[in-house]
């Protein structure tokens, strides 16, 4: 486990999006990104989800609609991780799995990718 509180974690967050190419930064559409300490009861392990409709399943009454969330959870990641660089990586890879979402890449295909 490593120790990392909350400001130092959205930090970290906002590193690993920083980190992200601009050219797929600019791809994201109607996309807001949260940081919160726990996932939801009964998925203790979760370290960030995707909420929201992939751009591959948009059609036209698509437009207008509120906002995809990606959420990435500070608890499990902190728990998973042994020291601080891991703890940088799997962040910036939580990050990136989280986005391929919203592009229409399921699980299968990330874990194919190595982005597990």
């Amino acid at each position: 486990m490593v120790e990392m509180g909350s400001a130092e974690f959205e930090e970290a967050v906002g590193d690993a999006l920083d980190a992200v190419p601009p050219e797929l930064m600019r791809l994201l559409d109607n996309v807001v990104f949260f940081v919160e300490d726990e996932p939801p009861e009964g998925d203790p392990d979760l370290l960030g989800v995707y909420e929201g409709t992939p751009i591959t399943d948009r059609g036209d009454g698509w437009a207008g609609a509120l906002p995809d969330r990606i959420t990435i959870f500070r608890g499990p990641l902190t728990r998973l991780c042994d020291d601080r660089g891991d703890l940088l990586e799997e962040i910036a890879v939580t990050v990136v799995h989280e986005i391929a979402h919203h592009f229409g890449i399921d699980d299968s295909r990330l874990h194919d990718l190595g982005w597990g």
